[in-house]
């Protein structure tokens, strides 16, 4: 069951994360460059909630728990 919790949560942090990415794509629309909009999104704190909300569901879902003998449910 936390499994499946963690994995919820790191596909909502990886969401608010690429929300944000998208959202800052209109600095291209206003004349940036690419590079400057990838340096940009490198230093923003928002962004990291793609990469962090990655890794907690790559986490919950190739660790292996731990198993519990008795009734297979």
């Amino acid at each position: 069951m936390t499994r499946v919790f963690f994995f919820f949560f790191g596909f909502g942090l990886m969401t608010v994360g690429f929300v944000y990415i998208v959202l800052y794509l209109n600095l291209l629309t206003i004349g940036y460059n690419f590079l400057y909009y990838v340096n940009y999104i490198i230093r923003r704190f928002e962004c990291y909630f793609s990469l962090i909300g990655l890794i907690i569901m790559n986490l919950s879902i190739y660790i292996k728990g731990e198993r519990k003998y008795g009734l297979c449910l």
